[in-house]
């Protein structure tokens, strides 16, 4: 065998040893760029992804601040409600003016000191009036507007127990006595109005002390008293 043969042989192995270093070389070069490839590949991805949520985000937030305007815009476009009416305040009932009535007591803040129809010693019959206890020379007023039909000492006519007294006719043919004075301020056929003074009170005739004594009659005499208080009453009084 010649020696360039030799040389050759001897050359192969190392030959073959750099081809396949230099072919692993290129194997892994090769490798490595796809991995790299691959890598790129995954960031592409990745970036688009994101991108792709901004987007979506963003577009959610323009349409939620389209409908706040929209929804603005239908506020200030809508009519405005009227204001409430405002419920009438109730006003409190006002009761009608009380009548005045035509009729009075005949004397100012007295006490009565009998009533109608009391018996007792003394009154030969039941108490035929209303007596009020006051002093000698209070004002007497007529109770009601008319006619003096009566007047005088002996009870103008009714007895002495009545002492001096008065009576006076009015327009719905009731009679009124007032007995007892002291001084009498009227004579017969005088007119006289609604709480006029006729007389002074006193304690003249059958009495016990000093009072007025005060009848309502359907008659101008001695025997025809009806309830004074009663019938006061239904004059409002």
């Amino acid at each position: 065998m010649s020696k360039r043969a030799t040389n050759l042989n001897l050359a192969s192995p190392q030959l073959r040893t750099r081809v396949a270093v230099l072919a692993a070389g290129l194997g892994a070069s090769a490798m490595l760029g796809v991995g790299v490839a691959s890598a790129a590949t995954g960031t592409d991805t990745a970036t688009g992804a994101a991108a792709g949520a901004v987007a979506a985000q963003a577009d959610a937030q323009s349409k939620a601040a389209t409908a706040v305007k929209h929804a603005e815009q239908s506020k200030k476009e809508a009519p405005k409600a009227k204001p409430a009416e405002k419920k009438a305040e109730k006003k409190p009932e006002t009761k009608p003016a009380k009548k005045k009535s035509a009729w009075t007591v005949p004397v100012n803040d007295a006490t009565i000191s009998a009533t109608y129809g009391t018996g007792g010693d003394r009154w030969a019959n039941k108490h035929s009036g209303q007596d009020y206890a006051v002093s000698v020379g209070t004002d007497v007023h007529s109770a009601a507007g008319g006619t003096v039909i009566k007047a005088g000492g002996n009870g103008a006519g009714d007895g002495p127990a009545y002492g001096n007294a008065v009576v006076v006719k009015h327009t719905d043919n009731t009679y009124t006595q007032y007995a007892h004075l002291s001084q009498i301020n009227v004579s017969p056929g005088q007119t006289v109005k609604q709480g006029q003074k006729i007389a002074l009170s006193g304690n003249t005739g059958n009495s016990s002390g000093p009072h007025l004594h005060f009848e309502v009659r359907t008659s101008p005499n001695y025997g025809t008293a009806i309830d004074p208080a009663a019938f006061l009453r239904s004059k409002g009084l």
